[in-house]
């Protein structure tokens, strides 16, 4: 059963909390990648970068359902 978030008195959907914890992951990973040089071999950046927060999010709805 999903439950929701409650942020003072607010109620969140569990998104939310997968969405921040998954910002968090991109920016390290994406910071990991741009210091080993794999940047160099990607075509379109930003479109990478999407592909890669798709990846990582869904990763993390998975593991926790």
């Amino acid at each position: 059963m999903i439950k929701e978030i409650d942020m003072m008195g607010v109620y969140l959907s569990p998104m939310m909390g997968w969405i921040a914890v998954t910002i968090l992951l991109w920016f390290g990973i994406r910071a990991v990648l741009r210091r080993v040089g794999l940047y160099r071999w990607v075509w379109h950046e930003p479109l990478f970068n999407a592909a890669l927060f798709v990846i990582i999010l869904s990763g993390l709805v998975i593991a926790t359902m």
